[in-house]
């Protein structure tokens, strides 16, 4: 990873791989804005740590959350470097069950958000000639899965911002780039196995364990192992567009 500080902005990080993702950054010794619903969960990740940091209360769904949290991060630190899109959601219906609400917050959380964020911070990093912009996208933006079409649609839409966002951007210096992992040992994952459990009366651990046999390496990746490969990104200024595809291998 660089060894200059970096100004960084991480959306989604009060838990799993967002949490994960900024402590990795805190640790190395970047500046970082973690943003999150709610305080309590982030100011417990920065408690003790001694280098820059900005705790940003928002729900990214709110349309005016984006402009607000890179306006504090540039008016704190005089910019912003590398911007993380890890926010995200997902609910597991059949499709004649998945209700307006499902499909509505999924496009709100999963794209129409991170869309939103990376245009608030793209004239900081045009300015500056130099960015990052990673987004931690899924599998599901790639291939499609039952039962979860509001969140692959969604995923596949963020995966199309970040191959066009690179196209548009890379003469500025700003890359952009997606990781995509499987499935990960998460909160969201277990609310979506908790789901399908209900959905077909099996047992909560039968289910994981029929998911887990499916998997690559017949496992969970670990929210430690997706939040290095996105930080990885930051240190790669000829690789854009891209979406690397993550199995627990």
């Amino acid at each position: 990873m660089s060894n200059a500080p970096l100004r960084v902005l991480v959306t989604g990080a009060s838990r799993g791989i967002g949490e994960e993702i900024a402590i990795q950054l805190l640790d190395a010794g970047h500046s970082v804005a973690l943003t999150a619903r709610t305080a309590s969960d982030l100011e417990a990740i920065v408690a003790g740590r001694t280098n820059k940091n900005l705790t940003i209360p928002a729900d990214v769904t709110d349309p005016k959350s984006a402009e607000t949290a890179i306006s504090k991060v540039i008016s704190a630190w005089g910019g912003i470097d590398v911007l993380i899109l890890n926010a995200g959601d997902g609910s597991a219906a059949p499709i004649e069950k998945t209700t307006d609400a499902i499909w509505d917050h999924s496009i709100a959380i999963n794209l129409t958000a991170p869309f939103q964020y990376l245009r608030a911070a793209v004239p900081a990093m045009k300015e500056a000639k130099f960015g990052r912009v990673i987004v931690i996208a899924s599998t599901a933006g790639l291939e499609g899965e039952a039962n979860v079409s509001a969140y692959t649609a969604a995923k596949h839409g963020v995966v199309g911002l970040v191959k066009s966002a690179a196209a548009e951007l890379t003469k500025y210096g700003i890359t952009v780039n997606a990781v995509c992992p499987s499935y990960v040992d998460t909160p969201m994952t277990k609310r979506s196995l908790e789901a399908a459990a209900a959905r077909t009366g099996k047992d909560f651990n039968e289910v994981k364990a029929a998911l887990e046999a499916k998997l690559p390496g017949g496992r969970f990746l670990t929210p430690q192992e997706v939040a290095s490969a996105a930080i990885a990104f930051i240190d790669k200024p000829n690789i854009t567009g891209q979406a690397e595809v993550l199995k627990g291998e």
